[in-house]
């Protein structure tokens, strides 16, 4: 193998699998895109690793020795510095509630294997340029006394002020940008997860839950049969 090396400002993953053909060829499908690659067997390796690499994207496996991968990719929201990694879920476990339970803990993709390597390149690749598109660091939104910055994914209200995970900011950041307007579970998926990304509907339930546990619930309404919507007239508790 003669993957290309990457460069020093290659993006940074960490691969996570307990299945060390799968590491190899993933690892090198990676360094063949320009990615900087570390890897890890297990979950607690891979808690090591990320802690003092910060990745920024993780692929990660469900079923592995040591840690399992939703207790992992859960123990890594945690880490300050890895609350705005990416995790992609790679797995053989397709049932809807380890879906469900990834989701929940914030992954960002959801794939069953097998995996197609080159599919699996165009997927990460589209989800870089979506970032770099999207990164604005002037991006501010300030609504309803509620206070939204790009800059570092955090919404402040108040005296409170919470940093928020990717897809978590990415959604309630949209939601904002249209007050008052209504988007359906679809029309959510497909604007912050995008087109490439197969997640369940749920998966939305399950961000706006989030969402309201950290801002409050009066912020973003429940259209029965409809969708979500960001009011900026919230109710006053």
């Amino acid at each position: 193998m003669n993957p290309t090396k990457a460069s020093t400002s290659a993006h940074r993953v960490l691969v996570v699998d307990d299945d060390a053909d799968l590491v190899e060829l993933l690892q090198y499908n990676l360094e063949k895109e320009g990615y900087e690659v570390r890897t890890a067997m297990d979950g607690l390796k891979a808690l090591e690793v990320a802690r003092t690499y910060i990745p920024e994207l993780v692929l990660l496996d469900i079923m592995m020795p040591q840690l399992d991968g939703i207790e992992t990719g859960r123990q890594m929201r945690t880490i300050p510095e890895l609350r705005q990694t990416y995790i992609l879920y790679l797995t053989a476990r397709s049932e809807e509630y380890s879906e469900v339970a990834a989701f929940d803990i914030g992954a960002d993709d959801y794939i069953t294997k097998p995996i197609k390597p080159r599919a699996l390149m165009s997927r990460i690749n589209a989800l870089f340029r979506r970032e770099a598109q999207k990164a604005d660091p002037g991006d501010r939104i300030e609504i309803a006394g509620l206070t939204i910055n790009r800059q570092n994914y955090s919404a402040n209200f108040g005296e409170k002020s919470v940093v928020l995970p990717k897809k978590e900011f990415e959604l309630l950041f949209f939601l904002a940008q249209h007050p008052n307007k209504v988007f359906s579970r679809e029309e959510l998926l497909q604007r912050i997860w995008g087109a490439d990304i197969y997640v369940l509907e749920r998966t939305v339930d399950v961000h706006i839950r989030k969402l309201r546990e950290k801002i409050g619930e009066t912020y973003i309404r429940t259209l029965k049969g409809v969708g979500y919507m960001f009011t900026d007239e919230p109710e006053q508790a």
